[in-house]
């Protein structure tokens, strides 16, 4: 039993590390991940397309509580380019209350498209993506000492899910980030980042989101993510969009490959159930609802012309055949 942990362990430490080869596209991309992953072609994996008409919501989950985010540490955090992404480890003082168990906080990272791409992120609510998607990583320290040790065990791993989106001005705290990327060009290169307040990375308000089961979404996908995705969005400004997407390298210096595309496409939901902590206000229509809607109006519309059409001919006809009576009758009384 021993051996097989160890043996679990040393495959998701070659894994994040990225000792096994994989990538988005082309021949090891993510079709391919089931050949040299199994698991990443099971029933329960990440991402998914949220639909909100299909979900449920569940009165009694409990306000998600992040402690230790407003000042995580007083030493400098790692930020790395691990071919995949960029990486920011958290320290253990940071953790979550309002989940089954006590997830304490590993890392956190990042999923964008390519340059001039307003898609990326991995979840997706109805059909629509974002720009990007950040995940920041929990495992249950409750039940096992080690991120490594946790990620295959069920429920093992506690993921926040955070859409980000394009805004107005730039966004200072996702700065504390961004303006490393240019010391972390190429695949395996490190930094150090002054600590901040990694709790004003997630959206303004805590209390709407979705939970469901999943995995996660980069080799090995262990089925283990209790995943918690946030209905309301962070942004980041164009210019910082622009430079997450062509500052790194998913390579070493040479051959230089931009670092883009790097999100894995939705998954089937299979028999799985997604619960919202919130009623669903239908504020808006899908697109092709819209384009529905659309062609019922122009329709309707056109009914509508002809309808008018026709009434106006007939009134005209009515109004013509009256006053040639009128002219006969004149006529007669003439002859008369």
């Amino acid at each position: 039993m021993l051996f097989f942990t160890l043996l679990l362990e040393v495959i998701w430490i070659l894994a994040a590390e990225g000792g096994q080869h994989w990538t988005y596209e082309g021949p090891h991309g993510q079709d391919h991940w089931p050949a040299s992953y199994p698991e990443c072609g099971s029933n329960a994996q990440s991402p998914i397309n949220i639909q909100t008409d299909s979900v449920t919501f569940d009165p009694e989950l409990p306000a998600l509580q992040p402690h230790g985010y407003d000042q995580p540490s007083t030493e400098p955090l790692d930020l790395h380019n691990n071919g995949h992404t960029v990486q920011l480890s958290l320290p253990p003082t940071m953790y979550l209350e309002g989940l089954p168990r006590k997830y304490v906080a590993a890392q956190l990272h990042l999923h964008w498209g390519e340059t001039g791409s307003l898609g990326g992120s991995e979840h997706q609510i109805n059909s629509e993506a974002t720009v990007a998607e950040l995940h920041i990583v929990h495992y249950d320290s409750d039940s096992y000492d080690s991120l490594s040790e946790a990620a295959p065990k069920p429920q093992g791993l506690a993921v926040l899910g955070i859409l980000i989106e394009v805004g107005e001005t730039k966004n200072p705290v996702y700065e504390h980030i961004l303006s490393h990327l240019h010391e972390i060009r190429h695949k395996d290169q490190k930094t150090s980042v002054p600590p901040f307040n990694v709790g004003e990375l997630l959206p303004p308000q805590l209390d709407q989101f979705f939970r469901y089961n999943g995995s996660l979404t980069t080799p090995p996908c262990y089925q283990s993510v209790l995943w918690t995705v946030f209905s309301r969005r962070a942004q980041i400004s164009m210019g910082q969009l622009e430079e997450l997407q062509e500052t790194l390298f998913s390579t070493e210096e040479v051959p230089s490959k931009l670092l883009v595309r790097n999100y894995r496409a939705p998954q089937p939901l299979n028999q799985r159930t997604v619960f919202a902590s919130f009623i669903q206000a239908r504020s808006s229509y899908t697109t092709g609802e819209m384009l529905s809607l659309g062609v019922g109006i122009l329709v309707g519309c056109l009914c509508l012309l002809l309808a008018v059409y026709f009434i106006a001919r007939k009134i005209r006809k009515k109004r013509l055949g009256n006053r040639k009576s009128v002219v006969f009758t004149s006529a007669r009384a003439t002859e008369a």
